[in-house]
Formats: structure tokens, C-alpha cells, sequence
């Protein structure tokens, strides 16, 4: 069931809907607020529409980068589970 989250991002009330807990929303729109506090400190005075996207790409970039990552990991796990298992066959 979903519940009302309010949270605050750069200054300005957002009310959030989710059927996760509200403290993991809570964490996720702080992370986005730190983000957007740190593009704006960073850069020189721009819109909150212009902060937003170069917050939304670098999350992204963040995103796609954790990903590939993480393909790299599974895909060597996977790699290591499969020699392991033809070691074990081998030995029985």
C-alpha cells in the first residue's frame, strides 16, 4: 500500500507516494538533494530546470557506470561458479 512521504529538495516541499519505507525515501530524495546542492555550489547560478538535468545525467552516469560494474562482477562469478563445478565433477 502506498504511503505519503514529504521530503525537501533544494528548499521546496515535494509529497512522494512509494510502497517503500519511508525511511529508504527519505535516503533516496537526500541523496538527490545533495546532488543538487553540489551541481549548484559548483557551477555558476543556472535555473533549477538546468540544475535538474545536470543532476539527472550525472546520477546516469553514476547509474550506467555501477552497472557495467556490476556485469563485470556477475559475469566473473559466473566464470568462477562454472570452473569450480567442472573442478568438482572432475574430482568426484
Amino acid at each position: 500500500m502506498q504511503k505519503a512521504v514529504d521530503v525537501k529538495i533544494m528548499g521546496q516541499k515535494f509529497t512522494l507516494r512509494s510502497d517503500d519505507e519511508e525511511q529508504y525515501v527519505l535516503k533516496v530524495a537526500a541523496y538527490v538533494d545533495g546532488k543538487m546542492q553540489e551541481v549548484g555550489n559548483a557551477t555558476s547560478p543556472m535555473g533549477k530546470y538546468n540544475t535538474a538535468m545536470l543532476v539527472a545525467l550525472n546520477i546516469a552516469d553514476e547509474y550506467h557506470r555501477l552497472k557495467d560494474a556490476y556485469e563485470i562482477v556477475t559475469g566473473r562469478v559466473s566464470r568462477l561458479s562454472e570452473r569450480l563445478s567442472t573442478t568438482l565433477t572432475e574430482d568426484s
